[in-house]
């Protein structure tokens, strides 16, 4: 099997000779493993908290030479567990690697044939989409009605997020990215109502609020303090702030980071701050799976995907996701996937 290691702590921007590909050979299968060929990996922005020597983050750090961390869609090829018999195609936690092995416990589900691409129980059917799916209902408490603003809006999370908003009753949906390709398929596709291009405006308070006359009640941040701040005096009463990511923020070291110092709204205006780990809904995966895959049939749900080639790719597949390149679910291929 061949895996991609990190090579050492990376401090500001990760670069793709910050990592090195090494061959190990596949461990004898226990009682109740099975081997899992990985056909399709994904890069993911919030590994790179975990890239530091220290630092806050859900998962500890990556060590030196360890396997970076993702999600995988595969096939089961060996098994001594009833549950995954060979020729099981499932999702889950693996790495950045050609082959993983598992009991079954954690996250590692199979997936069932139901007619959309494979590479969606990467994205819009896996933990990007389910964030999206439980940030926004769970965390974000979403009323009908509500007005929402959406950071990093046209990465997979954020365009999911705003779309179900949309398709639950929103009385309006603004986003926010970078660039004006972004935001014209965020209004033009994805059915926003208005998308802020930040790269390309003086004032970021101002063009919100004027976005957003009536205010937001629910905010989905994918970005980091700085833009939670900017958007803290623009919300509404009993508004609610969704933390769900902090791409701005993973690359500075923690003590540079920029503050949250708009503090007073939270008072006087009641809100919520509160953060997302969606492992925690497991449990009702399923459910919304089912609702967002029909969601997709009907065209009510929009997505859009990179996919590079080789397992070699996925360091700079990865390391464009800070510089503002990417635009989709970021996916390296690395066998069939049917």
């Amino acid at each position: 099997m061949r895996s991609v290691v990190l090579k050492a702590p990376i401090d500001g921007l990760p670069q793709p000779d910050d990592f090195a590909i090494v061959e190990r050979t596949i461990p004898t299968l226990e009682d109740q493993q099975f081997l899992i060929e990985h056909r399709i990996a994904s890069v993911d922005p919030g590994v790179r908290s975990r890239l530091h020597a220290t630092g806050a983050s859900y998962a500890p750090p990556i060590p030196p030479g360890g396997t970076m961390d993702g999600f995988m869609v595969g096939m089961v090829t060996e098994s001594r567990n009833d549950r995954f018999p060979v020729g099981t195609w499932v999702t889950g936690s693996g790495g950045w690697t050609t082959h993983s092995i598992s009991n079954g416990r954690g996250y590692v589900m199979p997936i069932a044939d139901n007619g959309l691409p494979r590479t969606l129980w990467l994205g819009v059917l896996g933990i990007p989409g389910m964030t999206s799916w439980f940030g926004m209902k769970r965390v974000g408490e979403f009323r009908e009605g509500a007005h929402v603003l959406i950071s990093s809006a046209a990465g997979v999370v954020g365009a999911t997020a705003g779309q179900l908003a949309r398709a639950w009753g929103a009385a309006s949906v603004t986003g926010i990215a970078g660039g004006r390709e972004k935001c014209d398929w965020l209004v033009e596709t994805c059915g926003f109502d208005a998308a802020i291009d930040y790269k390309a405006v003086d004032d970021l308070g101002a063009s919100i609020a004027a976005a957003c006359p009536k205010g937001v009640d629910i905010f989905f941040d994918n970005v980091g303090n700085a833009m939670i701040d900017t958007v803290l005096p623009l919300m509404r009463l009993h508004g609610r702030i969704v933390m769900s990511g902090q791409v701005a923020d993973y690359n500075v070291p923690q003590g540079e980071r920029v503050g949250i110092t708009n503090t007073g709204e939270m008072i006087a205006k009641r809100l919520t701050m509160r953060g997302i780990l969606v492992f925690d809904d497991i449990p009702q995966f399923a459910e919304a799976q089912s609702t967002m895959g029909q969601m997709i049939r009907d065209g009510q749900l929009i997505y859009r995907e990179e996919l590079y080639d080789g397992l070699e790719a996925m360091p700079e597949a990865f390391c464009g996701l800070f510089t503002g390149a990417s635009f989709g679910r970021r996916l390296v291929r690395l066998g069939d996937i049917g």
